[in-house]
Formats: C-alpha cells, structure tokens, sequence
C-alpha cells in the first residue's frame, strides 16, 4: 500500500499532517465494513485484498480504505505481503496457542476484577452489569434463531463488558489489541450450548461480587474455548 505524499495542500485543503475533516470517521467505517467481511467470511483466510478493489466495493476513496487496512494489519486481521499489499490473517495452530496462553489469565483477571467492584460497589451504582445482562440476552437470542454472526458478536461484547466492569485501563488496551483476533477466532469455531450456558454462570458469580467463583469460571470457560477451538480448526480429538 503506497503512501499518500507531497508536500502542498491536498485536494481536501490539508497540509501533510493534518486529517481531512471525516476522514476518521470514513476510515473507521471502512474498518469496521472489512472486519466484518473478514469475520463473515466473505473476505477468507489467505484471500489477498486489493485496496483500489476494497475502495470500489465499499464505494469509497483510497484514503480511509489504506488507513482501514493498515489498521486491521494492527489488530492482527490482516498481515502485510512481502512486497505489496495485504491478505486476511490465516491462524495457524500455534496462532491459536500463543492467542489463548496470553487471553486465558486476561479474560481470568479481568472477571476477578468486575466481580470486586460489584462488590465494593453501592447497590445500583455499577450498569456495567446490565450491559453484561444485555449481551446475555443477545447471544441467546441469535442462537434460536441460527444467527451465527449476530451470536458472535454478542459472545464478543460480554467479553469486552466484562473487561470494561473491571475498570482497570491498562487492562482494557491490552485487551483491545486481542480482541479483532478474538472475534476472527470465535467466528471460525463452533459454540456448543455449555460454553452459552458457562457465561450465564460467569455473569451470575459477577454479578454476585464473588470474585474468586468468577475467577474460576472463567478459567473454566476459556479452557473449554480453547479444546472447542483446536477441535473445529485442527480436527483434534
């Protein structure tokens, strides 16, 4: 992906520097349009993406679709060829390793943290509760209806709302660097009916203030991802 140069004004009046006015907004809705084709699969493992084709398919300029692209290259969706271009991420077994040895005691201190400031907390002051409640009730509601995609998401969003009850910052970025390798993850394996009902049992113990019961359900919960996860993508017994 060439940079955009010169050392004028562009055709937007900025200076080399300077944003466009809505180019943030452009370039995140170009990224969100690619990671969604990623996780849906219309753009596969492997598949090599073209940015002038990209920009033609989400009927945008270049710009936002170069700064979308090397954002996702960031978030480990994307990964850049030898000399031109980018392709989608294909997770390799040891990917899927390393990803869970660095999650499992995240995702573990993370519930530890959320279930102690429900516990500190005066009754009715946390929501963060209610949101965890919310993604609960989504994901349930996209299984009965076979809505593969929509269930991923909300999988994905207890988990962010689990990191954000914790209200540790420095958790939250780290775990914001995972999380487009997460999704990519839980979108490409199967999701049993006891890994659904395991985080019924994580909000239950957070939602308690029980930090410890939380803790260990979630061990158990991740553990569980992971065995799921070897066996869909690898054909492990």
């Amino acid at each position: 992906m060439a940079d955009v140069a010169g050392s004028s004004a562009g055709r937007d009046g900025t200076r080399p520097g300077e944003e466009a006015p809505g180019r943030t907004s452009l370039s995140a809705r170009a990224r969100d349009a690619v990671r969604q084709r990623i996780m849906d699969r219309r753009y596969p493992q492997g598949a090599r993406l073209v940015e002038r084709e990209v920009a033609e398919e989400l009927r945008m300029s270049r710009v936002p679709v170069r700064e979308a692209l090397r954002a996702l290259v960031g978030e480990g969706l994307l990964e850049l060829l030898p000399h031109s271009g980018v392709r989608v991420r294909r997770l390799e077994r040891a990917d899927v390793e390393h990803l869970y040895e660095v999650w499992e005691p995240l995702a573990v201190q993370a519930s530890r943290l959320a279930a102690r400031r429900v516990a500190r907390a005066a009754p009715g002051e946390l929501p963060g509760t209610v949101a965890l409640r919310s993604s609960l009730d989504r994901a349930e509601q996209a299984a009965r209806a076979d809505e593969g995609a929509r269930e991923v998401a909300a999988h994905t969003a207890f988990h962010e709302d689990i990191v954000a009850l914790s209200g540790n910052p420095m958790l939250a970025r780290t775990m914001e660097q995972l999380s487009g390798q997460l999704q990519l993850l839980f979108g490409m394996r199967e999701e049993p009916e006891h890994m659904r009902a395991q985080h019924a049992v994580m909000f239950r113990y957070i939602a308690a203030g029980d930090e410890e019961s939380a803790a260990a359900s979630t061990l158990l919960h991740v553990r569980d991802s992971r065995t799921v996860a070897l066996r869909s993508l690898f054909d492990d017994a």
